[in-house]
């Protein structure tokens, strides 16, 4: 079954003087103020289209490699993911960095590796970041 997740933003004001508001409209979990200086310089409290795409891709590749992982018989206890996106004004997003440590037993450092590579070319997110150079950093705990 196909699901639509939603969100809205309300921008009032130019680029560099206004503002706006990221409301999570399919989850309920409230609205998170949003600006060009949040973006570009300081978050200061504020989000950025940067930062959701963090979130989102951290999660996905988390889920991704659990999936992975429970499906080759090696479940983990725990993984610990971020995701760094870089954004040069001007120029856009240039990259994103993952990093995910993971506690799976029974599972050597080389297997950790290519089941996160895996993870990493296969997420949905990532399938739709394929435009940007994604990398990636996996450990053990």
């Amino acid at each position: 079954m196909a699901t639509t997740r939603s969100a809205h933003t309300v921008w009032e004001g130019s680029l560099t003087e206004g503002s706006g508001t990221v409301a999570f409209d399919s989850s309920g979990i409230g609205e998170q103020a949003v600006s060009w200086p949040s973006r570009a310089e300081e978050a200061n409290g504020k989000t950025s289209p940067e930062e959701l795409i963090a979130a989102a891709h951290s999660s996905c590749f988390s889920m991704a490699l659990s999936h992975g992982l429970t499906g080759a018989g090696t479940p983990p206890t725990r993984l610990t993911t971020s995701a760094d996106v870089t954004f040069q004004p001007g120029t856009g997003i240039t990259g994103i960095h993952l990093t995910v440590e993971g506690t799976v037993p029974g599972l050597d450092e080389a297997a950790f590796t290519a089941a996160a590579e895996d993870a990493k070319k296969n997420c949905p997110v990532s399938q739709a970041l394929t435009g940007t150079t994604i990398t990636l950093t996996a450990k053990l705990a």
